[in-house]
């Protein structure tokens, strides 16, 4: 029976403190700046989901130097033409020749 009433008295504590924490930011934006934060924060996610995955308000200039860019990492990491650089590269490993030892010519 006591840990029953402990349980319960420490999920109430646990209730209210996390109530009065999370209240205020249920709450409508008082601040000013705050608003502006939040305002700019949902604009640009509009923006993102109408560009379809590609970069919010990119010129055709910053797509080419994007792109520039990214050929040149390609280059520099055995990329190129026609190689994809997303997938993970085939590994192969050729067996040594390990040269016999003979124990009873020594």
């Amino acid at each position: 029976m006591m840990s029953l009433r402990a349980s319960v008295k420490t999920t109430a504590t646990f209730a209210r403190k996390c109530f009065s924490v999370n209240a205020p930011a249920c709450t409508a934006v008082s601040d000013p700046i705050q608003g502006l934060f939040v305002d700019k924060i949902r604009e640009y996610g509009d923006k993102k989901s109408a560009a379809g995955g590609k970069m919010v308000d990119a010129t055709a200039a910053t797509e080419a130097e994007l792109q520039n860019e990214l050929d040149k990492v390609a280059k520099a990491y055995g990329g190129g033409a026609g190689i994809d650089m997303t997938a993970f590269p085939e590994l192969s490993f050729a067996e040594p020749t390990i040269d016999p030892i003979n124990v009873s010519s020594a």
